[in-house]
């Protein structure tokens, strides 16, 4: 009778030996960094997604997410190490399976866990006995030993005994040059402690530091307490810009200011909302799952509340701006300078430039945008009727053919000197302008 001991010694052999088989289940700006990251090290690996879209796009050896470097999909597909498929009948074949989905919010900011679900119920339709099943997604603290755990074991299987289970939060920053998803410490935490070392064992193959955890409750509420940390302070500055901005006062100048101090200030700077694919929603994950032991994350809440506001003080700074140039805002046209979440990338993920946009569709004006990264407006799940558009061409003609400039993402591609000396209004969100001209205003 083969034994718990003996699936993972056998499962910890393959690991050792680079023969293991690793399937990652979402192939998006989380899930296809670290499927090349096996596939570098020389471990097979086989994604599974959706969107027959990425898979097309792997197949050709297309580069549909740009900071992972171009012709790297390509390298990968020829290196015979690596396939992607929208056949889940598939995920029996690899040893170890890391689901990499996403962890949205509902219309009422409660958690959504529906990829996370139908993600396990798969996983569960085609679960064998030795598999390592690992939860990537952000979410809150007890998803992978309550969730999880009882939908793999609905299938008679037990976690510790018959498939093992552990949770390894996701830390990308894409278009960060100094980190990568290689270099950038694992948090591995297991619901037993063998699914914990054989996580562990996995991720040293590829990752330069593991850091191993109790458990995998320990693991999510690192992950949001990371999150929830930023997203505190993102709040605190962009309350101090609405402050500062009542008292005349430029809130760049005193973070400027403060930043001398050698201890004690760490740095966050304003915007003009949050945006992408955790900041936005950590906070409102652990404030849910506070409520259901009966405590309020009232701090979390109240910074939640600052950060969601922040698209409409933007609205009102722009609205102000036309009027102070006669200007209604019914039938105005209003460029945006990107819709990144943020600069000198293309993820567009939660980016406060749709709910900035939607705002000034509803209002009557009439909007375009100019993003180097993003040619294609994409059809956003938090905001679904948006109307279709394309980025247009930044010269002189097109600057001055706005009566507003709206910045949003300062990329480093765009001319901002250039878009100054032509535009007749310009809303700056990001502190680009640091010296005041004719028809700039601060938001």
């Amino acid at each position: 009778m083969t034994t718990a001991n003996d699936l993972a010694r056998d499962l910890s052999t393959s690991i050792a030996d680079g023969s293991v088989v690793v399937g990652v289940v979402g192939l998006g700006y989380v899930g296809l960094p670290l499927a090349l990251a096996f596939v570098d090290r020389g471990i097979r690996s086989i994604g599974f997604d959706v969107d027959p879209r990425k898979i097309d796009a792997i197949a050709e050896g297309r580069d549909y997410i740009k900071h992972l470097g171009e012709g790297r999909l390509g390298r990968a597909r020829a290196s015979g190490r690596f396939e992607a498929t929208t056949d889940f009948g598939r995920l029996g074949e690899p040893s170890v399976l890391i689901a990499c989905v996403p962890t949205p919010l509902t219309a009422h900011r409660d958690p959504d866990m529906s990829f996370v679900v139908k993600t396990a119920e798969a996983i569960a339709s085609r679960l064998r006995a030795g598999q390592l099943v690992i939860l990537e997604s952000t979410t809150y603290p007890g998803t992978t030993d309550e969730l999880v755990r009882s939908i793999l074991e609905s299938t008679g299987l037990v976690a510790g005994r018959d498939f093992f289970l552990a949770y390894s939060p996701e830390r990308e920053d894409p278009g960060n040059a100094s980190f990568s998803t290689t270099t950038i410490p694992k948090l591995v935490g297991g619901v037993d402690p063998v699914s914990g070392d054989l996580a562990e064992a996995l991720y040293g193959k590829v990752i330069e530091k593991v850091v191993r955890v109790r458990d995998a409750r320990v693991a999510e509420a690192a992950k949001l307490t990371e999150n929830v940390f930023r997203a505190i302070n993102i709040a605190l500055v962009n309350e101090l810009k609405i402050v500062y901005d009542r008292m005349g006062i430029d809130v760049w100048e005193v973070l400027d200011a403060a930043g001398t101090k050698p201890f004690g200030f760490m740095r966050f700077n304003p915007g003009p909302g949050w945006g992408g694919h955790c900041i936005p929603l950590d906070p409102f994950y652990l404030s849910w799952k506070a409520r259901a032991h009966g405590a309020t994350a009232r701090f979390i809440e109240l910074a939640g509340e600052i950060n969601v506001l922040m698209p409409e003080f933007v609205v009102g700074k722009l609205v102000h701006g036309l009027n102070d140039h006669r200007k209604s805002v019914r039938g105005s046209k209003v460029l945006m300078l990107g819709i990144a979440y943020k600069k000198d990338i293309d993820d567009p993920r939660e980016s406060p430039a749709f709910e900035i946009l939607e705002k000034l569709l509803e209002l009557g004006a009439v909007v375009d945008y100019h993003d180097p990264h993003i040619p294609v407006a994409p059809r956003m799940r938090s905001w679904p009727d948006l109307p279709a558009m394309t980025s247009v061409a930044l010269d002189d003609a097109t600057i001055a053919s706005y009566d507003a400039i709206l910045l949003v993402t300062d990329h480093s591609a765009v001319d901002y000197a250039r878009v100054a000396a032509h535009a007749k209004l310009v809303i700056d969100t990001r502190g680009v302008y640091r010296e005041d001209f004719p028809g700039l205003v601060r938001a």
